[in-house]
């Protein structure tokens, strides 16, 4: 993989994050002939590997042009060649530091050659995601994409006529027990407090559906399974009394959290982080920086929509560029 010096030229434009948002601006704007530079790292810690959540991924069969479906490291790996063939430079590491306060931007970077000094651009793609919040406990991160999944919406025909359980007491988690039930044979909502903080009307519903069933005053302590979820070690927390669930599937629906830290204090970024874009753009605050995926979509992250953001942002900056800087 090619490493780039931050001293050799300004570039056109730099996209931050090599998920499907990403990797769908590059391809825009290589085929512009704009020579984009990718930094395939995650804006923070905390966010996912290279390539997006995607990469935990086993079969998607929501993705257009897939009718047998496609396992998620194939599809980014898919999505990674067309971005190269196209000419965009792809370089591993992460993006640590930006300076957007003045043209052409910087931004500091951990893993590459130079990183003490500054990559410069004209533009900015910023598509760094969001991440699922997990509940950190022993045979969770082993089983994510084999029984252990952040979204019902992209796993739930997985679970037909299986007894899952989804964690989280807020509006997504009642949301996706109730999506769950058109698949699965019992959905149990675990919580570990009394009541929920979701909305009234979600409750009822939630409670109105005889599939689901609910596990309060409870915490998950472990996900029980070798290769593929078979059970929950399970807390309740008044007590302390432990027990077993018998399960083949747990969604989590605790929250997400958009990698967004980096840019705190200078772009726009609503109370949970989420990067505010213009309406019907990619346009943030700052002219010549863009946003698209999961850290501007609070709403819909599907690897689908992501994309399409992705389009747009490539879009908008293509026409900036031909704007501002040629």
């Amino acid at each position: 993989m090619p490493m780039v010096s931050a001293a050799d030229k300004i570039h056109n434009v730099v996209i931050l994050g090599s998920g499907p948002a990403g990797l769908t601006a590059a391809i825009y704007t290589a085929r512009a002939t704009l020579e984009p530079l990718m930094i395939e790292g995650e804006a923070d810690p905390t966010g996912d590997q290279p390539g997006g959540q995607l990469m935990l991924t086993t079969d998607i069969e929501n993705f257009p042009g897939f009718p047998d479906g496609i396992e998620g490291p194939e599809l980014m790996q898919r999505f990674r060649q067309q971005a190269e063939c196209f000419g965009t430079t792809i370089v591993s590491g992460a993006a640590i530091k930006v300076d957007l306060s003045e043209r052409p931007f910087s931004v500091w970077t951990a893993g590459l050659a130079d990183s003490d000094m500054p990559i410069k651009s004209h533009s900015l793609i910023i598509a760094t995601g969001a991440h699922a919040l997990h509940l950190n406990v022993p045979g969770e991160e082993r089983l994510i994409g084999h029984g252990v999944s952040t979204c019902a919406t992209c796993d739930g025909f997985f679970f037909r006529d299986q007894n899952i359980a989804v964690v989280g007491g807020g509006d997504s988690a009642l949301e996706e027990a109730i999506f769950l039930t058109h698949f699965a044979r019992r959905v149990t909502v675990i919580h570990r407090r009394d009541e929920f903080r979701a909305s009234r009307i979600m409750v009822e519903r939630a409670a109105a559906n005889e599939k689901i069933s609910f596990l309060l005053r409870s915490r998950v302590l472990e996900v029980v399974g070798s290769t593929r979820v078979e059970g929950l070690k399970v807390e309740n927390v008044r007590t302390g009394s432990e027990s077993m669930l018998g399960v083949t599937g747990l969604f989590i629906a605790i929250g997400h959290e958009p990698n967004s830290g980096i840019f705190k204090g200078q772009l726009e970024l609503d109370s949970n982080g989420y990067i505010i874009t213009q309406p019907n753009s990619s346009r943030t605050n700052v002219h010549g920086v863009f946003a698209c995926g999961d850290v501007q979509d609070r709403v819909y992250r599907q690897a689908v929509t992501a994309a399409g953001t992705g389009c747009m942002a490539a879009l908008d900056a293509e026409h900036w560029i031909r704007e501002n800087v040629e």
